[in-house]
């Protein structure tokens, strides 16, 4: 049926707004206290000192570089190795741990924030102040004027908003000295069963070797990746654009939050500060969502932090909030709520990246071909809202073949615990809608920066829109929505890249 669109489109639910200019603040610096538990807990300034990771070796990892935060004699000299081979002979300020110091103490690395945790109100990471983790790490890149390094990071001007697909955050949080530390978060195996991509879980007693070997590993934790949820289920999903969000709920590949504050409520709360996990609110949440495996979660975990010597958490600076599970306070804790509005504003009003400049006749073509193909779940218009309906994962996913497992939810209300073969629906298995009573399903993606965008699939696991829509994936695929002749699907490929909120293929301002 040839539409502009989904008949009778679920509307997003109204999202509170608070100031966007302070929103930005927050989006880019604010942590909450998180830098307690990546210091006392993680230790990642400990193990980055250990190993002695230069600003070239973070580029090499996907980390961003914002040159306007640089001091302006560093600058210049940067701007002046970027043009060289890098080696160290030639580049001897990006192969210098010192360097990366220095950066991190005025806010250049995108996404670690240096804090005045010993309150001499002076930023230097090298005499007691530590760095935290912002929501910009996953969630910025930089519009590589000044360097891009091949298959990695860059340095230049902010652009927010936009997903850094060449990150890699297994390695990065493997610098960490006690990447033990982020058990919750990783693929387990307990009873000699586990559930992912790696052959083999982590175990309760695992080494940090053991655990360092798993995050590196790109087939178990592939670059561009995060694995976001507490359910002990290797499930990294790809990192996503935080761009014209007003467009995009309900949020997470599975919906599960129905508005942005929450969402972001929940990584502060657990993901940059997973301590929560192992507090007794921690404990109520895993027993809410995956009974008694989530108990066991929370008690190996804790054993985990004792072991570690790791005492003092939860860190986050949190009010305790409503109860264990609720979509407001996933955890029991709730940060600054206008903190919350404030960043809601400021990624509702991101614009998104202009659409390539495309062949309008093929354009054209493609366009009546996905208007004739798509529109039951996609809009032709990406200036308006994604239908905010999930779509259920039977009909997405033709050889989606779910069994039961032995986990029974500690909420009766919640949906039933299965799992198919094939790894489309991981990040389902556990963490899902049904909380809050919507069906386990899918949300609806924005088809924006596809130019840009080198990973499809909330797993990532198709490489290219010509991957994408080729029938050499199979009828059993995920998302196995084809155009079988290759000029029909160039055409569509076309039409895509070129789309932004303007509508078509009409040029709109990029990112400031």
């Amino acid at each position: 049926m040839v539409s502009d669109g989904p008949a009778n489109a679920q509307q997003p639910e109204p999202q509170p707004l608070g100031d966007a200019a302070r929103g930005r603040e927050v989006f880019r610096f604010e942590t909450f206290g998180n830098e307690a538990f990546w210091f006392n807990a993680m230790r990642m300034q400990q193990g980055m000192e250990e190993k002695k990771v230069t600003p070239k070796m973070l580029l090499e990892l996907g980390v961003h570089i914002d040159m306007e935060a640089v001091e302006p004699t560093l600058r210049k000299a940067l701007e002046t190795e970027f043009k060289t081979d890098l080696s160290m002979q030639n580049a001897p300020l990006l192969n210098n741990p010192k360097t990366t110091a220095m950066l991190i103490n005025t806010n250049a690395i995108i996404g670690m924030v240096a804090k005045d945790s010993n309150k001499d109100n002076k930023l230097d990471i090298t005499k007691g102040d530590m760095v935290g983790l912002s929501c910009a790490l996953c969630h910025t890149v930089t519009d590589a004027s000044a360097f891009n390094m091949p298959d990695g990071g860059s340095a230049g001007k902010r652009m927010d908003g936009l997903a850094p697909l060449t990150l890699n955050v297994g390695k990065l949080l493997a610098t960490a000295a006690n990447s033990r530390a982020y058990y919750a978060n990783l693929q387990l195996s307990m009873d000699g069963k586990t559930v992912g991509r790696a052959a083999k879980g982590i175990e309760v007693n695992s080494t940090e070797a053991e655990v360092d070997a798993y995050l590196t590993n790109i087939d178990n934790y592939p670059v561009g990746t995060f694995d976001e949820t507490q359910d002990g289920i290797g499930n990294p999903v790809k990192n996503v654009p935080l761009f014209r969000q007003d467009l995009a709920a309900p949020y997470s590949s599975s919906g599960q939050n129905a508005l942005a504050e929450d969402i972001a409520n929940s990584s502060y709360t657990s993901n940059l500060d997973m301590s929560t996990i192992a507090t007794d609110e921690g404990r109520e949440f895993l027993y809410m969502r995956a009974g008694a495996a989530g108990v066991k979660i929370h008690d190996n975990y804790k054993k985990i932090l004792a072991e570690t010597g790791v005492k003092g958490y939860p860190f986050v600076n949190a009010d305790m909030a409503g109860k264990p599970g609720e979509p407001h306070n996933a955890v029991g804790r709730r940060v600054d709520n206008q903190k919350l509005k404030d960043m809601t504003a400021y990624i509702f009003s991101l614009q998104a990246p202009a659409g390539k400049k495309v062949n309008s006749e093929m354009a054209s073509r493609g366009r009546e071909l996905f208007r004739s193909n798509c529109t039951s779940c996609h809009n032709v218009n990406q200036g308006i809202a994604v239908d905010a309906k999930l779509i259920d994962l039977k009909t997405v996913w033709k050889g989606y073949a779910p069994v039961q497992t032995d986990i029974k939810r500690g909420d009766p209300k919640e949906s039933e615990v299965i799992n198919s073969p094939g790894d489309y629906d991981d990040k389902m298995i556990i963490v899902d809608a049904s909380d809050h009573g919507e069906p386990r399903g899918v949300a609806l993606p924005l088809l924006l920066d596809l130019n840009r965008t080198t990973m499809f699939l909330h797993n990532g696991s198709v490489k290219s829109l010509d991957e994408l829509l080729n029938p050499d994936r199979g009828k059993d695929a995920p998302h196995a929505f084809y155009f079988e002749h290759e000029k029909e699907r160039n055409d569509v490929i076309e039409f895509l890249k070129g789309l932004d909120t303007g509508n078509g293929n009409k040029q709109v301002s990029s990112l400031k």
